[in-house]
């Protein structure tokens, strides 16, 4: 059996993180400063459990990263974001450079903020085409890239990360929609990580989008790669194919992101219960429907129309699906969310 996390705090440390925390102006009995309580208290127990330097360094350089990237996101908190991945080596003349800058000018036009990793090739396009007010950038420190030259440079929304990990958190964290261009290995790697988390309910469920320029054959040669060798083999499921929309145009890439919240505005679990929120009601033909198309995902019980739960605290306007989940198939769950917005 894997060790707990949990163990029973002494009693004097909390009292003294307690008069702590009370000299912030804070209320030590708050759940926010429980919280904080918590993540002291886990800091003076790493001073007993022998860790090296290098351990210390990277968790507490991670945590200080966290914390700032959060706050630059507090400040400016309004409006969708989508995150763009793609070639840092994308030339200017390139037909996918110009798709990443139409797409993400039509984006921001729509009042969408556009987030990329604020160096060259699609990058940097996406910059361009949003322009500096809907911009946000995540930058890594690498001894090849120069974020001075970046077009966020100066500006407090281009946030400069030493760790990937916490970076892609940033960045899965706060996007409402991914757009991947055609790109390597880094490319890869998060589109897979944002398939994955999706696949595996670590994240909330988001349109993917796979966008080039005209003429390319990158994403469709992926998707060969993807049909052959993991659908064949099993080690992907059909309903997977779900999580990405491979977009014949930079126009329809917009249109999918739109209808993708077209109806459908959030969800979340209290326990077991998957809240859907919506911007308008279904109805009882449609969630009939709904419980017939998508049982898989049903637990126990029916999907029904339900109001506010007890637990939530925000949305209450809105009206709601709920149901007993499963915790699986979330591919079939992401064509439940089309099927809301296509009534």
């Amino acid at each position: 059996m894997p060790a707990s996390p949990v163990s029973t705090p002494n009693p004097q440390w909390m009292e003294k993180i307690k008069e702590l925390i009370a000299l912030t102006g804070t209320d030590p009995a708050s759940q926010s400063a429980d919280l904080i309580g918590q993540i002291i208290y886990a800091s003076l127990k790493m001073n007993q459990e022998n860790y090296d330097m290098g351990q210390l360094k990277l968790m507490t350089r991670a945590f200080k990263e966290m914390r700032y990237a959060y706050r630059i996101f507090n400040q400016h908190s309004n409006g969708h974001r989508i995150s763009i991945f793609g070639s840092a080596r994308t030339a200017p003349t390139h037909p996918d450079y110009q798709a990443a800058k139409n797409f993400s000018a039509a984006m921001a036009a729509q009042g969408w903020v556009c987030m990329t990793g604020a160096a060259d090739g699609i990058m940097r396009a996406g910059l361009e085409g949003a322009e500096k007010e809907a911009s946000f950038g995540l930058s890594i420190r690498l001894p090849f890239e120069n974020t001075t030259q970046s077009l966020l440079a100066g500006d407090p929304k281009l946030i400069s990360f030493r760790y990937f990990f916490t970076r892609k958190l940033m960045f899965l964290s706060h996007s409402d929609a991914i757009a991947a261009f055609p790109g390597g290995v880094g490319t890869q790697d998060e589109l897979f990580e944002v398939l994955t988390l999706m696949q595996t309910g670590k994240s909330n469920i988001m349109p993917v989008l796979l966008i080039e320029g005209e003429g390319g054959t990158y994403w469709k040669e992926w998707e060969d790669y993807l049909k052959t060798n993991l659908l064949k083999n099993g080690w992907i499921s059909p309903e997977d194919l779900h999580f990405y929309y491979l977009a014949p145009s930079v126009q329809q890439a917009v249109d999918h992101v739109q209808h993708f919240y077209l109806r459908y505005h959030s969800s979340r679990y209290v326990k077991d219960t998957l809240v859907i929120r919506m911007k308008s009601l279904l109805t009882t033909e449609q969630i009939e429907e709904l419980n017939r198309d998508f049982q898989p995902l049903i637990k126990s019980g029916q999907i029904v129309a339900s109001a506010p739960i007890t637990e939530e605290d925000d949305h209450l306007e809105l009206p709601r699906l709920a149901f007993e989940h499963t915790r699986q198939h979330f591919g079939l769950l992401r064509a439940l969310i089309d099927r809301i917005n296509d009534f």
